[in-house]
C-alpha cells in the first residue's frame, strides 16, 4: 500500500455514483443479496447528497471526495465479481452467498454495510486526505456528521427488513445474530484504522499488512452475519 499523492476523484461527483447504483438496482433481481445492500447504499448516498446540497457539511468538497472514493470501492468489488475476479476478503461472503435462500434480507444488508464500513471506509479516508493534501483532523467533523446520518438509516433498515410476526421461527435467532453488530462500533473501528494507516503511511509494507489483517477480520464478521437461518 503506497502513500503517494492521488488525484481528486470527485469530478464525476456524487451524481455519477448514483447513476451506477441505480443501474445496478435496475439490473439485479430484487432478492439478490447484493441488490439488497445496493438499495440500502443508494438510500444512504442520496441522503448524503441531499444534506451536502443543503449545506449540511462544513466542507462540501471534502465530503463529496470522500463519498465518491468510498462508493468506488464497493463498485469495484461489483465489477470484480461480474468479471469473475477475486474481491477483497471483506466482500467475498456477500458475493458468495448472495443467492442463498436461508439468508434473510437484513443479513445481506448488514453484511454489505459491515464490509463497506469495516474495510473500505478507512481506505477511502486515507485516499481523501492524500488527494486533498489535508490531515485527518480536517475530515473528523464531517465524518461524524455523516455517521449520524448512517446510524439513523441503520435503525430504519433494521425496522424495515426484520421479518414480521408470521416468521417468528427465524426472527428470534435473527435478532440475536444481527444484535451482535452495530454500525456505530464499526464506524468507530474504521476511524481508528484510518488513523493507524495514516500514521504508518510512509511504511508501505506495514500499511499493506495492516490493511490485509483488517480485510480478513471484517470478512470473518461478514461470514458470521450471513449464517443461514433456515
Amino acid at each position: 500500500m503506497t502513500m503517494t499523492r492521488v488525484q481528486p476523484a470527485a469530478a464525476a461527483g456524487i451524481e455519477g455514483v448514483l447513476v451506477r447504483m441505480r443501474a445496478l438496482e435496475a439490473a439485479l433481481p430484487p432478492k439478490d443479496g447484493v441488490a439488497v445492500f445496493n438499495r440500502v447504499y443508494l438510500a444512504v448516498t442520496e441522503e448524503v447528497g441531499r444534506r451536502a446540497a443543503a449545506g449540511g457539511f462544513r466542507d462540501r468538497t471534502a465530503t463529496a471526495e470522500l463519498d465518491v472514493r468510498f462508493a468506488e470501492r464497493y463498485l469495484r468489488a461489483v465489477d470484480q465479481a461480474a468479471r469473475g475476479r477475486r474481491q477483497p476478503a471483506c466482500w467475498r461472503p456477500l458475493f458468495q452467498l448472495r443467492g442463498h435462500p436461508a439468508v434473510r434480507p437484513l443479513q445481506f444488508a448488514l453484511a454489505g454495510i459491515n464490509a463497506h464500513i469495516g474495510h473500505d471506509l478507512a481506505l477511502a479516508l486515507v485516499d481523501t486526505c492524500r488527494a486533498l493534501e489535508v490531515e485527518p483532523s480536517a475530515l473528523q467533523g464531517d465524518f461524524h456528521r455523516i455517521g449520524e446520518t448512517l446510524v439513523a438509516l441503520e435503525e430504519r433498515i433494521r425496522e424495515e427488513l426484520m421479518p414480521g410476526p408470521d416468521a417468528l421461527d427465524v426472527a428470534d435467532p435473527l435478532t440475536h445474530l444481527v444484535g451482535s453488530w452495530t454500525l456505530e462500533a464499526a464506524r468507530n473501528a474504521a476511524w481508528a484504522s484510518f488513523r493507524a494507516l495514516w500514521a504508518i503511511r510512509e511504511l508501505p509494507e506495514l500499511a499493506e499488512e495492516f490493511t490485509d489483517r483488517v480485510d480478513a477480520g471484517v470478512g470473518m464478521v461478514g461470514r458470521c452475519l450471513l449464517t443461514p437461518l433456515g
